[in-house]
């Protein structure tokens, strides 16, 4: 039986979910039996995203991990992106994302100087993959940037608007005696950010 686990992420709570569900019809009538769908709101930038890790948790040998594009599963640096793979593939599973190349059942069935060859060219394809997963995100923080500095010049920006739901979310949470790694799994953000949010609450109540 083939086994997929998929993983969904989008980088904000504006951002939809479900626009990303046609990956389990597709992942289906491709033969593979779904283990688990792991969504989270997270940045891709960030390594400490609770439902990927636990995804990587739940792995077992021989399953796949599916994604919609590769930047969905990583837009860190380069060493930290091969990393996060390194980390899947140890746990006996490999990737099947559109748009990256497979040739490890190819690999697999070669021998000699052709196996190493796929295998060189596999690890290729997939820094290139990672490397413009990351140089995309970059691009978009330095526009991010330009136009902050743009707004600024104009007297138009006003700052980040707050996420009040998942402020309220966290205070709910972690006022209710919950840790701040469950509260932060729970509300779709980091750690960091349930820790400066609870200090911002308690700070408002002295």
């Amino acid at each position: 039986m083939n086994i997929a686990r998929i993983y969904l992420r989008v980088s904000t709570d504006e951002q939809d979910l479900t626009r990303q569900s046609d990956i389990e019809r597709n992942t289906r009538d491709a033969g593979y039996y779904i283990a688990g769908v792991y969504r989270e709101k997270a940045s891709g930038a960030r390594v400490d995203r609770p439902e990927l890790q636990r995804m990587i948790a739940d792995l077992q040998p021989g399953e796949v991990v599916v994604a919609e594009k590769i930047d969905r599963l990583s837009r860190l640096p380069l060493p930290q992106a091969e990393k996060l793979v390194n980390s899947i593939r140890a746990r006996g599973a490999r990737l099947a994302i559109p748009g990256l190349v497979d040739l490890s059942d190819l690999a697999a069935d070669a021998d000699g100087m052709t196996k190493i060859v796929l295998e060189s060219i596999q690890e290729l394809l997939l820094k290139l993959a990672l490397q413009m997963a990351r140089d995309d995100y970059e691009t978009r923080r330095e526009r991010q940037r330009q136009g902050v500095q743009l707004a600024k010049s104009a007297g138009k920006y006003v700052g980040r608007i707050a996420d009040t739901t998942i402020h309220k979310r966290i205070v709910a949470l972690r006022g209710a005696g919950q840790t701040i790694q469950r509260t932060a799994e729970l509300s779709g953000c980091s750690p960091s950010q349930v820790k400066r949010i609870w200090a911002l609450h308690l700070q408002a109540k002295t």
